[in-house]
């Protein structure tokens, strides 16, 4: 395939994925179906990437036509995939704009625990990074401030129960110390 004869397209990402220090899934996102289109395949895609990666000094690694940028920090691993003819740069704004956002959002305490607490807010940085593998965003700062919500702002019908009672925990905190 002459990949200069390729139209240029917004659908640059095929995926993004977080997985432990065992090479277990935290969190993936696939938007190209025709690459992995059943669970299966992406759970061995991934551990392939992972037995490829987990113990390499590089940032970048071709496997199975796909390029694919990543990043590790404590027990985390951080992927951002792309096609084979993506520019890598391109690429690795988007990894390093997810890493900045989840770290600036969890306090720069990036642990496979706290980010399994904080699931909701992750899943919703990546969607502010990425929808559908077009490429919203890759500053860091706009990310985080679009997905800091505070439980005070958001009305009380759409709250989950536990927002309710850590919002219900606060203000009898600070009632009781006044």
């Amino acid at each position: 395939m002459d990949f200069s004869l390729l139209e240029p397209t917004l659908y640059t990402v095929k995926g993004m994925a977080i997985l432990d220090n065992d090479g277990n899934r935290i969190l993936a996102k696939y938007y190209d179906d025709n690459i992995f289109p059943t669970i299966k395949e992406q759970k061995a895609f991934e551990k392939n990437l992972f037995n490829r990666t987990h113990r390499a000094n590089a940032e970048i690694i071709m496997l199975d036509g796909i390029t694919c940028l990543y990043r590790s920090n404590v027990d985390l691993f951080f992927y951002v995939m792309g096609s084979s003819h993506e520019n890598e740069l391109l690429l690795m704004s988007v990894l390093q704009c997810m890493y900045d956002s989840i770290s600036q959002i969890l306090r720069k305490n990036v642990e496979k625990r706290v980010v399994l607490d904080n699931l909701d807010v992750v899943m919703l940085a990546l969607d502010e990074i990425c929808d559908n593998g077009i490429i919203l965003e890759a500053d860091s700062g706009a990310v985080v401030q679009r997905v800091a919500l505070r439980t005070d702002d958001i009305p009380i019908g759409e709250q989950t129960v536990a927002q309710v009672f850590q919002s219900a925990k606060e203000q009898l905190k600070w009632s009781l110390l006044k």
